[in-house]
């Protein structure tokens, strides 16, 4: 496992990733419908973002906010009357953001047959403090081979999505440079 008992800026203590595992349950329910009878993906995001940032701030040890949503993908359709569990971990950790991975299972409430895989996310939050400014996060300490495995994973989503920020900003200076954007 990645040994990181302390960042090498500070000496924040790792904390490990069951330290703030969590589930969040909820039935959905007719008000929870979109247009074709199934339940909204804004329904499914918001319990995503309750879990993750129930997470984050328990990782963190205080507030911490939604920095972005690098993925939600749609695996199947929740219906009314499924009872959907919301599991969310943090896979990762910076100096003071953290990747939280998500996933979302989903069974009918009067069944006895196993939850299927029908969502999946991975969010960015950082950690703020009372004045809503970037705050120190603990390091992640993975415990199992699984979590080894999405952190290393999250690092590489990290490294894209800072690449990707590079690019853009790159190109809106360029186009900026020769008068194309206003």
């Amino acid at each position: 496992m990645t040994d990181q008992a302390t960042t090498p800026e500070s000496d924040i203590p790792g904390k490990p990733t069951a330290a703030s595992r969590t589930t969040l349950s909820h039935i959905m329910g007719h008000n929870d419908t979109n247009l074709l009878g199934t339940v909204h993906g804004g329904v499914i995001m918001k319990l995503v973002d309750d879990a993750a940032g129930a997470v984050a701030g328990r990782h963190s040890g205080g507030p911490a906010v939604t920095a972005s949503m690098d993925e939600m993908a749609f695996l199947e359709p929740v219906r009314v009357g499924d009872l959907v569990h919301v599991k969310a971990q943090v896979n990762w950790t910076g100096r003071t953001s953290m990747e939280v991975g998500v996933r979302v299972l989903a069974e009918r409430w009067n069944e006895s047959t196993p939850a299927q895989q029908v969502g999946t996310a991975y969010l960015v939050f950082a950690a703020v403090d009372a004045d809503g400014k970037p705050r120190r996060v603990p390091p992640v300490l993975p415990e199992t081979e699984r979590d080894e495995r999405r952190y290393q994973e999250a690092q590489i989503r990290r490294t894209h999505r800072l690449a990707r920020r590079r690019a853009i900003m790159e190109l809106r200076e360029k186009r900026a440079a020769e008068g194309l954007d206003e």
